[in-house]
């Protein structure tokens, strides 16, 4: 690899990780409102009433919120240069900007201190500017991104972010893996629909519509107010592959991958893809889409592509064939991959294939702004012995160094989870990704400690030699 800036690091998300979702003015996200539990029973709960009684795992999470200096001297000590986190919105208007609500001042500046330090420490802040959290106050009024009105309330908050941390930060990413709504709307667009609901096609491409537009409106904003801001589009990613090479296999893993493809095109190329038309067709969408609005996406395309890369999907017309369960969504089990303990299928190989191909689509730098092994971790004095996951990284770190070899731009290389965090798709902790083990069950019980893993001081090592000595 070159000797040149490659932005090594980690990534959290802030409701993940700060807890404190009652102080400093904040006010509820619509991810404060999910118990911890099975995938039904956090999902069932999106939305509803906060019962002072029952145990929110987002409400204290790891307290990031309080010990977020303990945790960057760690990511210093391991050499982090960039961290991606994101900005909670309902700390910088409680009601997400409603009846000409001002900026919360106590929340700004927890950024403000927040992002110092990790300046201080030689760490760049990557922020992710709406990461599956929304303004409780918003949902409740709105119904989520169902409405046009969250486009001016989504460009109110970036001005006001964009403005405040103009010289602080210079990387940022608009929507964390805006495809994922796909599968569940009540991630990125914080819409309570379910994929058999009738409706959810058409009120979930109205939705990304909407979001697509604020997302050109911040990369605007950024260019406009953030001296040499760059500002990407994310995608929750896969490679796709055909079960065989039946036609209808590699029709559906084309089709598959125009799903996956939909949004992002629209936001690193200037516009709807080719293919949008087919599929507004199909599911006979009436959708609100002005001029103005595709007059905004043509002029303000991304910057760049972050993604995240856990696995790879493979796609059969034989709905016979068994699944593999993988991030948001299962596939037909690919025979030829070994499975993680959760049972997703780990693919290197498939991440240099993933960047080569995305590289080649849009020729704007990439950035993996997500990946990892989440696993069961075991503490044992003072240390977790986590081979797996060394394995995993090493195996990832191999497949994306090969893939700049051919020619991909990439920035630089985030793992997800970088110090143990709350499950987003169950509120739990127990599915473990982190260099750095804390001390917390699922039930919100522990002293919260930290410990270094046996991962750390592998990727400490990994970071020192600029990835040669893995």
């Amino acid at each position: 690899m070159e000797e040149k800036k490659f932005l090594w690091g980690g990534a959290i998300s802030a409701h993940q990780c700060e807890g404190a979702y009652n102080e400093g003015g904040k006010k509820p996200a619509t991810a404060d409102t999910m118990l911890g539990g099975s995938l039904r029973e956090h999902w069932a709960s999106f939305g509803n009433p906060i019962d002072p009684s029952l145990y929110y795992p987002t409400h204290k999470a790891i307290d990031f919120y309080h010990r977020y200096k303990e945790d960057i001297a760690l990511f210093h000590e391991m050499g982090f240069n960039a961290l991606r986190l994101s900005i909670a919105w309902s700390r910088i208007f409680p009601n997400g900007g409603l009846d000409n609500e001002e900026p919360n001042e106590e929340g700004l500046k927890f950024y403000d201190d927040l992002f110092d330090e990790l300046l201080r420490n030689g760490i760049e802040p990557v922020v992710t500017i709406n990461h599956y959290e929304t303004p409780l106050a918003l949902y409740e009024k709105y119904g989520g991104w169902k409405s046009r009105e969250m486009i001016g309330l989504f460009e109110k908050y970036c001005r006001v972010i964009f403005t405040r941390y103009k010289d602080k930060v210079k990387t940022w990413i608009n929507f964390n893996e805006i495809n994922s709504m796909m599968f569940v709307g009540c991630l990125g667009p914080a819409i309570k629909i379910g994929r058999n609901d009738p409706d959810f096609q058409q009120v979930i491409y109205q939705a990304g519509h909407y979001m697509l537009t604020a997302g050109a409106i911040a990369t605007k904003l950024c260019h406009e107010i953030v001296p040499g801001g760059k500002i990407g589009a994310m995608l929750g990613g896969h490679k796709i592959y055909a079960y065989s090479c039946n036609p209808e296999d590699q029709l559906l893993a084309m089709l598959e991958n125009e799903k996956q493809y939909y949004f992002i095109d629209t936001m690193m190329q200037g516009g709807y893809p080719y293919y949008a038309r087919r599929i507004w067709e199909t599911y006979d969408l009436k959708l609100d889409i002005t001029e103005e609005d595709l007059k905004l996406l043509k002029e303000n395309p991304c910057d760049y592509l972050s993604f995240s890369y856990y696995q790879s999907m493979t796609v059969s017309s034989d709905d016979t064939k068994k699944l593999a369960p993988g991030n948001m969504s299962s596939s037909a089990a690919n025979p030829y991959l070994k499975s993680s303990e959760w049972g997703w299928q780990m693919d290197p190989t498939g991440l240099r294939i993933f960047m080569n191909e995305l590289y080649s689509r849009y020729r704007k730098p990439l950035l993996i702004a997500e990946n990892g092994l989440g696993a069961k971790d075991v503490l044992v004095n003072g240390t977790v012995e986590d081979d797996y996951r060394i394995d995993y990284l090493r195996d990832h770190v191999r497949a994306f160094q090969a893939a700049m070899n051919d020619g991909v731009e990439l920035m630089g290389y985030l793992p997800w989870g970088c110090i143990d965090l709350i499950s987003c798709s169950t509120g739990q902790i127990s599915k473990r990704y982190g260099f750095i083990y804390v001390n917390l069950d699922d039930e919100g019980n522990g002293t919260m400690k930290r410990y270094k893993k046996k991962s750390f001081d592998w990727y400490k090592h990994v970071i020192a030699t600029n990835g040669r000595e893995l």
